[in-house]
């Protein structure tokens, strides 16, 4: 990573001034009841982004579940065809000794019609039972069959989705190697890959504009993004449980976590081709703590952005749906 050479004081100061009265003048043209709007609208989508995504998650905690169900009754129906195969030599076994039976007595009994009548129904029947089992295990066979097919389906569909996640995390974590030790770590949960950047990363205590290293890592990320068009991206912003007492467009820890993520999407999308609409913002506060102790180091891991890589879930839910 290039670093420029650090600018004299005077010319930090001056550019300090100049961010601040340009701040200034912006902040200014939004009126409070504007932004309180504005704000008002963000979390009612964001809430609603996160409920989708929620039920994504739950609907591949059912798909596994489900994989594990078929699993199961796979196991099961090859039991009972294995069953029914033996329980099918013993019957034919039956028959054939019926059968033999029945020639027998009609030797023996050439001149009782009753009795020879009597032996051949009972004999009709026990064919007519055998061919009714029969059916029943063909039809047994072609039900284990299909459900044989979709589940190589499914779990071909899981494990291309998993191979997907895979390399996405490879992808990414090479692109974010030089941010190693910087606060910046990468891990898969749940089938996703997280991204998860401390705040000293990206942010001074307090503020919401994203410094230097923090925007050369989201720059790397952003082109590892630009190549992979099927990944779903939430960015999270989280703080401590130390309140934030703030004024103006930012007033508490909610506030700060919004902006933070919002700050940080603008980086991921400026000068790339990634579409803006597979970024989701939201704004997590204090609420989803990584360590809840009370102390100077766990506050310092729960101040973080998580941004969390999803790979689309289409395929698996058009199986599902088509069973």
């Amino acid at each position: 990573m290039n670093f420029k050479t650090a600018k004299p004081m005077l010319g930090k100061s001056f550019k300090a001034g100049f961010i601040l009265m340009i701040s200034l003048s912006l902040f200014s043209c939004v009126s409070t009841k504007k932004y309180n709007e504005l704000s008002s609208r963000c979390k009612s989508e964001n809430e609603q982004l996160t409920a989708k995504a929620d039920q994504l998650t739950t609907s591949v905690n059912e798909l596994t579940a489900e994989n594990q169900r078929i699993k199961k009754e796979n196991a099961k129906m090859k039991a009972d065809t294995t069953e029914l195969a033996g329980r099918l030599r013993v019957m034919t076994a039956d028959y054939q000794e019926m059968d033999r039976a029945n020639e027998m007595l009609k030797a023996q009994n050439s001149g009782n019609k009753e009795e020879t009548e009597r032996v051949l129904s009972e004999l009709k029947a026990a064919q007519d039972n055998l061919m009714t089992r029969e059916d029943k295990l063909k039809i047994l066979q072609a039900e284990l069959d299909s459900k044989g097919k979709n589940l190589l389906e499914l779990q071909s569909a899981l494990h291309k989705k998993d191979s997907i996640t895979q390399a996405l995390r490879k992808a990414v974590t090479d692109a974010l190697l030089g941010f190693e030790g910087k606060g910046l770590s990468v891990h898969m949960k749940d089938g996703k890959v997280y991204v998860s950047m401390e705040e000293k990363l990206l942010f001074a205590s307090g503020k919401w504009e994203v410094g230097t290293d923090g925007a050369s890592a989201l720059k790397n990320l952003a082109r590892v993004l630009e190549k992979n068009p099927d990944i779903n991206v939430m960015i999270e912003g989280h703080t401590d449980n130390v309140p934030y007492n703030g004024s103006g467009q930012v007033k508490d820890n909610w506030d700060l976590s919004v902006m933070r993520a919002t700050s940080i999407v603008k980086i991921l999308l400026d000068d790339s081709k990634i579409d803006p609409k597979r970024l989701t913002t939201a704004g997590r506060s204090e609420y989803l703590p990584v360590d809840p102790a009370n102390t100077a180091a766990a506050r310092a891991k729960n101040r973080r952005t998580e941004i969390i890589l999803s790979p689309k879930l289409d395929e698996l839910l058009q199986i599902i749906g088509n069973n």
